[in-house]
């Protein structure tokens, strides 16, 4: 007589329907019963090789959760929606919307997450670039399907991640070269007779993000003490039509009685960028000055002002739109006669200019809001300054000395 299998052990038999059968106890269901599952194979031998599987699997910690199996189009959405939009910032999801229904659902939407392999994300970053796509964007469908299925693994529903395996799209890294000391002046001096001139001495000298430079109010700066806080970003502003239809304009920003559909500020991207930033005295002036111009345009404005306590507003007080603030960039370095450059640039060119003062990387993690050190190789660039500062420094510790050696360098002997 046979000895009894203990209780759990895997079984495998001949069925009557033709075919073998395993059967293999990987864990507890939720309910408390046995998770007991089941394969099956026209072979003992094939058979045998899938319990063998299933048993590694359970020994390992990756067997998938027991319930519906999920398709990359049904998983994207569920964790799109669901997952990701009440977690991550406004923008942030947008990209992610972007990605999943324009890329990744139309090309790989109808695979079962359990057997989507990383050769399918990579043919379909290919078919992306090919049909016009840039790098960046098949590298932001990469990362977004990333995530989604890094949540999908945490949750058991999937034992390993395939994009995690794929190989990204290749990005090139273009060197960015911060203005110089003398271009910033020349910013500076064709901003002084625009509106808001000293907007672009927050950029330039403390290297706010243009979200945070548009999202001051009055009361985070306080003149006297020469300081001011960052505390919030605007937010690009998105619109729906309020007319029920019947304006005639296609978008709903163009609508007379537009809506707005999100809020005109957010809280900081992260807990680093919440942050007090002392003022330069010149600063200081430059915003006292900028006070009293709001001051006459509030005047002018009359019950055409809307208060906001915008630090940088539109001439009847209303905050300023990203769009228009990047555009009257663009126009300032045509007016100072300078190469083209982002706006984010002018963050890299203060982040360059506490490189050149020398300022301990911990305080330039404070005053740029980063929340870790490896910003600084991002935004920090060894430009023709620095070199030549590090060689004069060099020369003066190897040949300037009043006690030279005997082969006539500072501190270096020959030996007798």
């Amino acid at each position: 007589m046979g000895r009894r299998k203990p209780n759990g052990a895997s079984s495998i038999y001949e069925g009557g329907d033709g075919y073998w059968h395993g059967r293999v106890t990987v864990g507890v269901k939720d309910n408390g019963n046995p998770d007991r599952r089941h394969v099956q194979a026209k072979s003992e031998a094939e058979v045998i090789r899938k319990v063998r599987a299933l048993e590694r699997e359970r020994d390992n910690g990756t067997v998938r959760k027991p319930g519906q199996r999920w398709t990359v189009e049904k998983w994207l959405t569920h964790w799109l929606e669901n997952i990701a939009a009440p977690a991550v910032r406004e923008n942030t999801i947008a990209g992610y919307r972007v990605a999943v229904r324009k890329h990744l659902i139309p090309g790989v939407g109808a695979h079962r997450i359990d057997r989507l392999e990383p050769e399918h994300l990579e043919k379909l970053y290919v078919r992306m670039q090919k049909s016009g796509s840039k790098p960046a964007t098949a590298h932001q469908a990469h990362r977004t399907i990333r995530t989604a299925l890094n949540e999908a693994v945490r949750r058991g529903h999937l034992a390993r991640n395939p994009a995690s395996l794929a190989k990204a799209p290749r990005l090139e890294e273009h060197e960015i070269e911060p203005y110089t000391v003398e271009e910033v002046r020349r910013i500076l001096e064709q901003a002084g007779e625009r509106r808001n001139s000293a907007r672009w001495a927050i950029a330039l000298a403390l290297g706010l993000r243009q979200s945070e430079a548009l999202g001051l109010k009055w009361s985070d700066v306080n003149l006297d003490s020469g300081a001011l806080v960052v505390r919030r970003g605007r937010q690009r502003p998105r619109w729906r039509h309020g007319c029920g239809g019947g304006c005639g304009r296609k978008y709903g920003g163009h609508c007379p009685a537009r809506q707005p559909l999100r809020a005109e500020t957010a809280d900081t991207k992260s807990r680093a960028g919440r942050r007090a930033i002392g003022l330069p005295d010149e600063l200081v002036a430059l915003l006292r000055k900028h006070k009293d111009e709001q001051e006459r345009e509030r005047h002018t404005a009359a019950q055409l002002w809307r208060e906001g306590g915008w630090l940088f507003a539109t001439p009847t007080g209303e905050p300023v739109n990203p769009r228009t603030d990047y555009d009257e960039w663009k126009r300032l370095l045509k007016l100072a006669r300078l190469r083209d450059g982002r706006l984010h640039d002018a963050r890299h060119t203060a982040a360059t200019a506490l490189l050149l003062l020398g300022v301990p990387e911990r305080a330039v993690m404070g005053l740029m809001g980063w929340s870790n050190s490896s910003m600084a190789a991002r935004y920090q660039h060894i430009t023709a300054q620095v070199r030549r500062d590090i060689a004069k420094r060099v020369g003066g510790l190897l040949w300037t000395s009043d006690d030279q050696g005997d082969d006539g360098i500072a501190g270096v002997r020959v030996p007798a």
